[in-house]
């Protein structure tokens, strides 16, 4: 059945359509094979009907008016759409976001934020560490330059011997402080998650 307006066939309608299809000297062998299927059916296009009508001669038709008298429009109701598979997975992966924001909002003032900075994340953090070993190490240098200085009586040996040494043992202090830093961090997100998965678990 063509697509556009459907009315409910009549005996008028029925009447019309099977005469249509015997009709040989109007009509195309289309047309009336149109007529043939049109006249079994509950339901018909009107633009079907009309164009049927219209090509029939005045004489050998009735009245548009009393054969359409007592038929009325037919509404189909669409066909529900099936959600594809991609659709599906993106609904669920919305719900599971949603539900991620409800619970997060939930637990706010319980779990302690994030903390998402990373160690030298920025050029600023880079130069201050960078500045920061280079002074610690110049002032190592000078500390050890100058205490062998004192003990050795000024051997330019022993001085530069002091100067790496405590360039050496500046690297080492800078480094313990660094690991120790990132430990702290460590710990400090392993509590927090810890506690956000107890919470989980007590939802749950």
């Amino acid at each position: 059945m063509s697509d556009g307006l459907v009315i409910a066939s009549t005996d008028p309608i029925r009447s019309f359509l099977v005469a249509a299809s015997c009709d040989r000297d109007h009509l195309s062998d289309q047309l009336r094979e149109l007529a043939i299927s049109l006249s079994s059916l509950s339901s018909v296009p009107y633009k079907s009907v009309r164009t049927l009508w219209s090509a029939l001669p005045a004489p050998s038709r009735p009245p548009l008016r009393l054969l359409l008298d007592g038929s009325g429009f037919v509404f189909t109701s669409p066909k529900p759409r099936q959600k594809s598979e991609e659709l599906k997975a993106r609904l669920k992966k919305l719900a599971e976001l949603a539900e991620q924001r409800e619970y997060a909002e939930l637990v706010k003032d319980v779990t302690p934020k994030k903390d998402n900075t990373e160690p030298f994340s920025s050029y600023k953090d880079q130069i201050g560490f960078g500045l920061h070993v280079v002074l610690l190490m110049f002032t190592g240098y000078l500390v050890g330059y100058a205490t062998l200085r004192a003990l050795f009586n000024h051997n330019p040996v022993m001085n530069a011997a002091g100067g790496i040494l405590g360039l050496v043992c500046s690297m080492l202090l800078e480094t313990l402080l660094f690991i120790i830093r990132a430990s702290n961090q460590d710990m400090v997100k392993n509590k927090a998650t810890l506690s956000s998965s107890r919470l989980k678990i007590k939802k749950r």
